[in-house]
C-alpha cells in the first residue's frame, strides 16, 4: 500500500498517518501540560486570598498528587504504553485532567484540593508526555528530534494561551467558573483527535525485533541511566520552582492581573521558539550538548529575578528563560531513545518521569516554605540556580554519542 508523504522544507518528509501522530500529540500537551501545568499556578493568588494558605500549601498540591500517583502508576503507565499502546492512555488522561479542574472549581478544603491533584497527576502520567514521546517515537526515526519539537509546541501555545484565557475569564465570570470553562476546553481540544491516531505504524512490530532486547534490570545496572535521571531532575526541579511561583512573584511586584498573564504567556510563547531550535539541534548534534546547553541557559536566566528592577527586566527573563523552558522537557525523551533504544523507552521514561515529576513538585514546595519565613525569594532562588548548574555538571558524565545496536 502506497503512503502519501509531503516534503516540508524540503528534508521533512511525513506522511499522513505522521502528521495525525504529531497532531493528537500536539493537542494533547496542548491541554493536558500546557492548560494544566502552567494554568492552575494562575489561581494560587486566588487560593491565597480566599482560604488564607500559605505558599507552601497552594504548592504542596502538585507535590503530594505527584507523590502519590507517579511512584505507583508510573512504571505501569510505561508498561501499559509499551504493551497496548498509548492511545487509549492519552483519552483518560485528557478525562482524568479534565476531571481536576471541575474538582478545583468546587473545593471549599484541603481534602477536596489534594484529591483534584491526584487526578492531575493521573492525567499527566497517563494522557502526557510519556505516551506522546513513545507514540512519537514509534512513527519517527530519522527526523524524530523535529517531529518531537514540533509536538511539544502544543505545551507551549496552551501554556502561553491559558493565562490569557484564564485572566479574561475570571475578570467576566469568577476563578471557580474560569475552571470549569477550562475543563471543558481540555476536553473538546485533546479528545477527537485521539480517536483517529494508530498506536504505531504497520511495519512497527516487523522491525522490533532488530533491536535487542534489554531487561528492566539491566537499564536500572547502567550508570547513564542514573546520570540521566538526577541530571533531568535538576533541571526540571530549578524549572518546576520558578513556573509555580512565578505569577506570586509578579504580584509581589504589584503586576495586575492582566499583566501578569501577559509576562507568563511571554514565557511560553518563547518556548516554542526554544522547543523548535533544540529539536533542531538535536538532530544535527549530540543531544549530550543540547541537553547541556538548555540547562545553562535556564540556569542564568533566573539571577535577572535577583537584581534591581531595570526597564525590560521581566521580559528579558521571559525571553531567555522561555527558551531553555522550551528545550527542557523534550531533550530527555530524545537522550533516553538515544542511550536505551526505541522499544523499552516507554519503561525508561515511565521511571525517569517519576523522578522529574518529584522534582519538579518537591523544589516549588521548598521555595514557598522559604518564601513563607523569610517574605522574599532570594534565598529560594540562589537554590534554584544552583540545582540548574549541579544537572549541568551531573549530564557532562553522559556519553556524546547514539546509543549502538550492537
Amino acid at each position: 500500500m502506497k503512503v502519501r508523504e509531503f516534503n516540508l522544507t524540503g528534508t521533512f518528509k511525513i506522511s499522513k498517518e505522521q502528521i495525525i501522530v504529531i497532531t493528537a500529540a500536539f493537542l494533547s500537551l496542548l491541554a493536558i501540560v500546557g492548560f494544566a501545568l502552567y494554568g492552575l499556578p494562575f489561581f494560587y493568588d486566588f487560593y491565597i486570598r480566599e482560604f488564607d494558605w500559605t505558599r507552601a500549601t497552594v504548592t504542596s498540591g502538585n507535590f503530594l498528587g505527584k507523590l502519590l500517583v507517579a511512584p505507583l502508576f508510573g512504571f505501569i503507565a510505561g508498561w501499559i504504553i509499551d504493551k497496548y499502546g498509548p492511545k487509549r492512555m492519552m483519552i483518560a488522561g485528557v478525562l482524568m485532567t479534565s476531571a481536576a479542574f471541575i474538582g478545583l472549581s468546587q473545593m471549599n478544603s484541603l481534602g477536596l484540593f489534594y484529591i483534584s491533584y491526584v487526578f492531575v497527576a493521573l492525567g499527566y502520567v497517563f494522557g502526557g508526555p510519556l505516551p506522546c514521546q513513545v507514540l512519537i517515537s514509534r512513527w519517527f526515526t530519522k527526523n524524530r528530534g523535529k517531529a518531537m519539537g514540533i509536538a511539544y509546541l502544543g505545551i507551549g501555545t496552551g501554556g502561553a494561551l491559558v493565562p490569557l484565557i484564564a485572566a479574561g475569564l475570571i475578570n467576566n465570570i469568577g476563578w471557580q467558573s474560569a475552571l470549569i470553562i477550562i475543563a471543558l476546553l481540555i476536553t473538546l481540544i485533546a479528545i477527537p483527535f485521539s480517536f483517529f491516531v494508530k498506536n504505531a505504524p504497520p511495519d512497527f512490530i516487523e522491525t522490533r525485533p532488530s533491536e535487542p532486547y534489554v531487561p528492566v534490570t539491566a537499564i536500572l545496572r547502567n550508570p547513564y541511566f542514573y546520570l540521566l535521571a538526577f541530571g533531568s531532575m535538576c533541571s526540571i526541579g530549578a524549572v518546576g520552582g520558578i513556573n509555580q511561583h512565578l505569577k506570586l512573584y509578579l504580584r509581589d511586584l504589584e503586576y495586575t492581573q492582566t499583566e501578569a498573564a501577559h509576562v507568563l504567556s511571554m514565557v511560553l510563547f518563547m518556548s516554542l521558539a526554544g522547543r523548535l531550535i533544540m529539536g533542531w539541534l538535536a538532530d544535527l548534534m549530540p543531544r549530550k550538548y543540547v541537553m547541556i546547553l538548555i540547562y545553562l541557559i535556564v540556569g542564568s536566566s533566573i539571577p535577572l529575578l535577583l537584581l534591581p528592577d531595570f526597564p525590560g527586566r521581566i521580559y528579558l527573563f521571559s525571553v531567555i528563560f522561555g527558551i531553555g523552558l522550551g528545550g527542557d522537557y523534550m531533550i530527555i525523551p530524545l537522550m533516553a531513545g538515544d542511550l536505551f533504544g526505541v522499544r523499552i523507552l516507554g519503561r525508561v521514561m515511565g521511571i525517569i518521569l517519576v523522578a522529574d515529576g518529584i522534582a519538579e513538585t518537591l523544589f516549588p514546595v521548598l521555595i514557598g516554605r522559604l518564601y513563607d519565613k523569610v517574605q522574599n525569594y532570594n534565598i529560594g532562588f540562589l537554590v534554584l540556580i544552583g540545582l540548574a548548574m549541579a544537572g549541568v555538571l551531573i549530564v557532562s558524565f553522559l556519553p556524546g554519542h547514539k546509543k549502538s545496536d550492537a
